[in-house]
């Protein structure tokens, strides 16, 4: 989940930082391309809705993020708990 959220994170940075650094021409109607590629005409509403959908996934990759992190370290402290702080392994059976 850790991996997951973070792969959602980076795509969506790296789609909002392509589609301003691409699209830096005013006008009331913007045509967004991302590395050359047209992929729609937007108008000033449709650009804020993007933007809050854009937004709204960065947060979910967040969410994902945070919640990765505490099942592992919910899952670590539990294993040391059971285990203790000592505990070694014992080794993979012969074959």
């Amino acid at each position: 989940m850790l991996f997951l959220g973070l792969l959602l994170i980076l795509a969506t940075a790296a789609f909002t930082a392509l589609a301003i650094v691409g699209n830096l021409s005013g006008g009331p109607d913007h045509a967004v391309s991302v590395l050359g590629h047209h992929i729609a005409t937007l108008g000033p509403l449709g650009i804020f809705c993007s933007g809050l959908a854009l937004a709204l996934l960065f947060c979910l990759g967040l969410a994902i993020v945070a919640g990765g992190a505490t099942h592992h370290r919910r899952r670590t402290a539990r294993l040391h708990r059971t285990r203790g702080p000592g505990h070694v392994a014992p080794p993979p059976p012969a074959r």
